[in-house]
């Protein structure tokens, strides 16, 4: 009966998803990682490097999730798709920044040449990366790559909810 469950599991399309966000976000926490350890061993601040970061990671991020992924094509949902990824990838960003400059006002007294002291640093940006990795795909699946936005129809819900309440009632 476990093994049925499991084997409908890997079959299901939801499976595929998971597998092909994980590929992606593969993709792009290696490309992300490699300019963050670069950019930090030759010298440049934790923030600069963040951003660098981000944006080597984000940019393939976006294609595979949308097109891979999700599977979407054609136009996009500028509100959900564009604005809530922006805000989304924003969110990483800060985290990621404000763990790696705390993370490296630790180390400062491992002498910088010393590959730990990078090891560390580089560690706390793959740690906040790997912590958001499921926050992420579960706003990308119920949200962001919708193909009708749940968000708006439990705000359209809510607005009709006292019309309809108040027409019922009884005098």
């Amino acid at each position: 009966m476990l093994s049925d469950r499991l084997q409908g599991l890997r079959s299901s399309a939801l499976a595929g998803r998971i597998t092909r966000y994980a590929i992606g976000s593969a993709v792009a926490f290696v490309s992300s990682t490699v300019v963050f350890s670069l950019l930090y061993v030759m010298n440049i601040g934790t923030t600069a490097c963040s951003i660098a970061a981000f944006v080597a990671g984000a940019i393939p991020n976006w294609i595979l999730n949308r097109r891979w992924t999700w599977q979407r094509r054609g136009r996009l949902v500028f509100g959900r798709e564009i604005v809530g990824y922006i805000a989304i990838s924003l969110v990483t960003l800060l985290l990621t920044t404000s763990t790696t400059a705390w993370t490296n006002s630790q180390v400062q007294s491992i002498p910088p040449h010393h590959g730990l002291r990078a090891l560390l640093v580089t560690g706390s940006y793959t740690l906040v990366v790997a912590v958001l990795f499921v926050a992420k795909f579960f706003i990308y699946e119920h949200w962001i790559f919708q193909d009708r936005s749940r968000v708006r129809a439990a705000l359209r819900a809510l607005r009709q909810a006292p019309r309809t309440a108040r027409a019922n009632r009884v005098p």
